[in-house]
């Protein structure tokens, strides 16, 4: 066998789903450990559905995910272009030569004919797939209404024989000739279908190997006949077991996070995803270990260990990895992880600009290290900078966790004491904000959550959440950031407050 040579090639559609991650992680696992070449490639020949906005995202979040590849439509490389949109005259060229050598035909009905087929099938009982009433039309004929204009597609003439590999997941995999019918190679608008593009590809770019999901085993006999009618060697095939959710149902967005994105936003790790990801199908040769560096997934890494049974999505488990990740990181590391998750909210949310960002690091940094690092188990930063930087009293007095405060009457009048003792203050620091709540506490016999939690969702915006002592500092320090949207004080956050309470003050 030749230089090991794989591929991950995603449409741009939409946001990356973990199991196109999986199988871009099995793809690139394979490829390092036999010394090959991962290859991205886009399949965008979904007109309708492509966009540039899809592929920057997926590039993006494969890069986060920690793969790199040596070919691809950002690097370039010797079977350029990568972009299934930039092949047309490659597919042309090989769906004529189809033609012409009498593997396939063009096909002139149309979609109102085929429905009626396919409606007569499932009447019948039958399978649906095409009649093959155009096969028989004569190739001059067929010449002719083409030259006219008239929109044609073009078909395979599939073998009555039955179309069988080695699967290197599944094994020995068969599937008769008369199920597949003459399948579209090229539509009627000029675009190439899946089945012929991804073997136009797949051939011209050397691939020895393909790997990916089994939701494509049918697409493969498929495949193959067009690899006989071209007179190609097809590659070897290997179909990676469905990811089902907790309730053995295929995954999907119903189940939660399933994106890589919503990874990231939750504030996953890539090594804990990627991780987490391998083990869905795969184990480790000790049949124990469960968490890998990368160099141990390269080392490890087979084909022959992938498990053809589908694999379970456990987010708790996911969560474990997370914190044994987390847990294990420098604090060095740790710090550069949230400041990256701090930067792309902060900045996406409106509340920083990129220079703001850079220039009031150290009031960052603080927050990271006062708030955060030692509480959390995973990249939740949200809540947090959403706390300190978007405080907004109307949203306290409508939300449902919050909104009792305001229809409590020993709540508001533990406020109605507590907020004007603050804004006597000559400057609020959280030795002067505990003494006011003690005296409050004297003055009214209220103690505990019945002094306390008022005065946390007045001040914080949130019934629960990081420890006062560590947000006042807080707090008062940001209200000092020369900010385009600043960061309200406590005694900003505490007169807004009892505006919407209707505290006179």
């Amino acid at each position: 066998m030749g230089k090991v040579r794989v591929r991950f090639a995603p449409s741009p559609t939409g946001s990356l789903h973990v199991g196109n991650a999986r199988t871009a992680l099995f793809n690139w696992l394979f490829a390092r450990h036999e010394g090959g070449a991962f290859i991205l490639r886009i399949e965008d020949t979904d007109v309708e559905r492509s966009e540039a906005r899809y592929e920057a995202a997926l590039i993006d979040d494969l890069c986060w995910f920690g793969l790199d590849w040596d070919e691809g439509p950002d690097r370039g490389g010797p079977f350029a272009p990568y972009r299934q949109s930039e092949r047309g005259e490659t597919y042309r060229r090989h769906a004529i030569q189809l033609i012409d050598e009498d593997h396939a035909y063009f096909c002139f009905c149309t979609p109102d004919e085929l429905e009626a087929e396919r409606q007569a099938a499932l009447k019948a009982g039958r399978q649906p797939k095409y009649s093959g009433r155009c096969r028989a039309r004569p190739r001059e004929e067929s010449a002719r209404k083409v030259a006219g204009g008239q929109p044609a597609a073009i078909r395979l003439k599939i073998p009555e024989q039955d179309l069988a590999w080695e699967d290197l997941v599944h094994g020995p995999t068969r599937f008769a000739s008369d199920v597949i019918g003459d399948f579209i190679l090229v539509r009627s608008d000029g675009h190439p279908a899946y089945n012929f593009a991804a073997v136009v590809d797949d051939r011209l770019m050397e691939i020895s190997h393909v790997i990916r999901g089994d939701d494509h085993i049918s697409n493969t006999p498929r495949q193959l006949a067009v690899y006989e009618a071209l007179g190609w060697e097809p590659p070897r095939f290997a179909h990676l077991s469905t990811i089902l959710g907790p309730d053995r149902t295929r995954l999907s967005k119903r189940h939660g996070a399933t994106s890589l994105s919503s990874f990231r936003e939750m504030g996953i790790v890539p090594e804990a995803l990627r991780n987490y990801l391998l083990l869905l199908g795969w184990s480790a040769p000790d049949g124990k270990t469960e968490k890998l560096s990368v160099e141990e997934m390269i080392a490890q890494f087979s084909l022959g260990r992938v498990n053809k049974s589908p694999a379970v999505f456990d987010p708790l488990k996911l969560e474990w990895l997370n914190r044994e990740y987390l847990a294990g990181a420098s604090p060095e590391a740790k710090l550069d992880y949230f400041r990256s998750r701090v930067r792309a909210f902060l900045t996406a949310a409106g509340f920083f600009s990129d220079d703001e960002f850079d220039r009031h690091l150290p009031w960052i940094d603080k927050v990271i290290l006062m708030v955060i690092l030692d509480r959390a188990d995973r990249l939740q930063v949200q809540d947090v900078f959403r706390l300190i930087c978007d405080y907004d009293a109307g949203r306290i007095a409508s939300a449902d966790e919050t909104r009792p405060v305001l229809e409590d009457a020993g709540a508001i009048e533990v406020l109605r004491a507590f907020i004007p003792r603050i804004l006597a203050l000559p400057e609020v620091t959280y030795e002067r904000f505990r003494e006011a709540a003690r005296s409050v506490q004297k003055e009214s016999g209220k103690k505990g959550k019945e002094l306390f939690y008022p005065i946390r969702v007045a001040v914080t915006g949130a019934a629960s959440g990081p420890e006062l002592e560590k947000l006042i500092p807080i707090f008062e320090e940001g209200a000092r950031l020369p900010l385009s949207r600043p960061i309200k004080s406590v005694v900003g956050r505490l007169r807004e407050f009892a505006r919407v309470a209707g505290i006179v003050l």
